[in-house]
């Protein structure tokens, strides 16, 4: 069983300033009191980092390909782009992206394990079910990066910033004191960035003459946009519990799409 405090409990928050204003006020003083005026000139600062941004290397470039034959094939493969390595770096992205993704439903796993039953929410089988479309998904990009003749294990620039951005999402689905329900809203940033990418990587393949790597995209997109809509229903009947709407369900106890029963509002 989870535990019997909820983050929406009053408890023994302190961070803001209405809990003490004696303090607080003093605090304000101090801080005009201790307000000095810049030795610097902040014109300089501005115009000093820009500076340095054009000046910088950045996070990183693309990997040579791993043989010359993967050099023919990168420039035939996409052979209506000019620049061939643009799309490589999305399918090292998403490659990225969707493996993040499957350790973050097995994150999800354990936050379920963990919590009560939540009415609306996912069962066991529906994490399970879009884990392992995760899963399939990074496979599908692995075999096609290799079709182009490129490495799938090195990170991309794209993969790398990916990556980063995404270490929150994971810190939110691994803390031991979130709740299932945070842990579905961070699912959800999640699901929204990744339907948003599948959709520009289908379409750009389509556009590169890449016709059947369109069509395989255009399958995850869809599962994409199941999960989407799965999620949100979870998240949307978790915020009402907690609020204490009684969620109305009618029809079919679960949605077209295979998800959990979806709210209606009264």
């Amino acid at each position: 069983m989870s535990n019997p405090v909820e983050p929406a409990d009053a408890g023994r928050n302190r961070t803001g300033v209405a809990t003490s204003p004696r303090d607080s006020k003093a605090s304000i003083e101090g801080a005009r009191a201790a307000t000095v005026t810049p030795r610097f000139d902040l014109q300089e600062m501005t115009i000093a980092r820009p500076a340095f941004s054009t000046a910088d290397e950045p996070v990183g470039t693309m990997p040579p390909p791993a043989s010359i034959k993967g050099v023919a094939k990168a420039a035939v493969q996409v052979v209506q782009g000019e620049h061939p390595m643009v799309f490589l770096d999305l399918l090292g992205e998403r490659l990225a992206f969707e493996r993040t993704g499957t350790r973050l439903y097995d994150a999800l796993l354990t936050k379920l394990q963990a919590a009560h039953d939540h009415e609306g929410g996912p069962t066991r089988v529906d994490v399970e079910e879009i884990r392992d479309d995760e899963l399939r998904h990074a496979g599908l990009l692995k075999e096609a990066i290799e079709r182009m003749g490129a490495d799938p294990t090195a990170v991309t620039p794209s993969a790398d910033i990916t990556a980063v951005a995404s270490q929150g999402l994971v810190a939110v689905l691994t803390d031991a004191r979130t709740t299932l329900t945070e842990a579905l809203k961070a699912i959800l940033i999640a699901e929204l960035a990744d339907t948003d990418a599948w959709s520009m990587l289908s379409d750009l393949a389509s556009r590169l003459g890449q016709d059947e790597l369109a069509r395989q995209f255009q399958g995850a997109l869809q599962e994409e946009q199941q999960h989407l809509a799965r999620v949100r229903s979870w998240v949307t009947a978790s915020v009402d519990r907690m609020a204490g709407v009684q969620p109305q369900t009618g029809g079919s106890s679960r949605p077209p799409d295979g998800g959990s029963p979806r709210v209606r509002r009264p």
